[in-house]
This record gives structure tokens, C-alpha cells and sequence, in this order.
């Protein structure tokens, strides 16, 4: 089974789309492949950590990266709709500080490739949503750091219906002339 990769906004940041096969049944996908994931986005790392949340609508959490163990991310939702935001956080290069952001939701089985160096957050969109985080590290709450998600510098296009709810973590995001980012 193929799997079709499309670059955002940001070259690294990767839309996947898997080969479904749908009849009166139901439909059947392949949800990960490492050798199809390799071919597609160039990473021949591990997983080594999955998290799944459940969020209701209105929920915006991020935008988080860890600084010494920097997590690549694989994002799958697989009920409901969220609006999903990646940030370039790496100093170097000709994108930092710039974002890319994508519709996920269940019924569309795209997936988000969000390589290390960036920042990753997401606002749900319908009444619940669950998704899926694989990780290329472990979490590591002394590593980890916010981003503000409404940092004026970073302009992120947010599609704001009604009243957030976030944790104060991420209420609290440094901004990004504040925060620590990658060489």
C-alpha cells in the first residue's frame, strides 16, 4: 500500500495520505508502515512512544517541543476534527518562526509528519476529538517548553469558534522572542 506525501508551508512538515480501500463493509487502511513512512518522509528513525488524548471542542493545546530530546511527531486523528499547527523552531533555517497548519480529522485518515526542530499544537474543531501522537522520544517534562499560541510574532491563523479551554501551561507559552529554540 502507497502512501502519498505532501509538503505543507513548511517543506519538512508532511500531509500523509494513505491508500484507503472503502465498500459497503467499511474501509480498511494501512495506518503505519516504517518502510512506507521511510519512503515517504526520509526518516529512518524509531517510535518509541504513543499517546492518544481525548479533547472537547474548544480545547487548544501546544504549542509544545522538548529542547534536548526534540520529538519527531506522527499525528493521526481518528475521531472527529482538529486544526493542527507545526512551527519552525530551528534558528538556522530560512523558515524559523514560521508555521504550518492542516485540517486532520477521522473520516480524511490524513496523518501529520512534524519532524524534530518544530513545535506542534492543535484547537479542536468538532463536539470531541481523539488523536494519536507517535513520538521519535520519550517525554521528558523537564525538557519540554511552550510556545505561546497566540504570539503576535508567529501570526497563526487559528479558526477561534467560541471559548478556549487550555491547560495554564499553555496559556502561559513563552513567546518567540523569549523561548529556547534549536541552533
Amino acid at each position: 500500500m502507497r502512501l502519498k506525501a505532501t509538503p505543507t508551508a513548511l517543506p519538512e512538515v508532511l500531509v500523509l495520505e494513505p491508500a484507503v480501500f472503502e465498500d459497503e463493509r467499511g474501509f480498511l487502511f494501512e495506518s503505519f508502515s516504517a518502510r512506507n513512512f521511510e519512503l515517504a518522509t526520509g526518516f529512518s528513525g524509531t517510535f518509541v512512544q504513543e499517546n492518544h488524548s481525548r479533547s472537547v471542542k474548544g480545547v487548544l493545546r501546544g504549542l509544545h517541543y522538548q529542547l534536548k530530546s526534540p520529538q519527531g511527531k506522527l499525528i493521526r486523528v481518528v475521531s472527529g476534527e482538529v486544526f493542527d499547527v507545526a512551527v519552525d523552531l530551528r534558528r538556522q533555517s530560512p523558515r524559523f518562526g514560521q508555521w504550518a497548519g492542516i485540517r486532520l480529522s477521522g473520516e480524511s485518515h490524513r496523518q501529520l509528519w512534524i519532524p524534530p526542530g518544530f513545535a506542534h499544537g492543535f484547537l479542536v474543531l468538532s463536539e470531541q476529538a481523539e488523536v494519536l501522537y507517535r513520538l521519535s522520544e520519550y517525554w521528558s517534562q523537564q525538557d519540554e517548553r511552550t510556545i505561546a499560541w497566540n504570539d503576535p510574532q508567529l501570526g497563526i491563523a487559528w479558526p477561534l469558534q467560541g471559548q478556549l479551554i487550555q491547560s495554564d501551561k499553555d496559556r502561559n507559552g513563552a513567546s518567540l522572542v523569549e523561548a529556547e529554540t534549536f541552533p
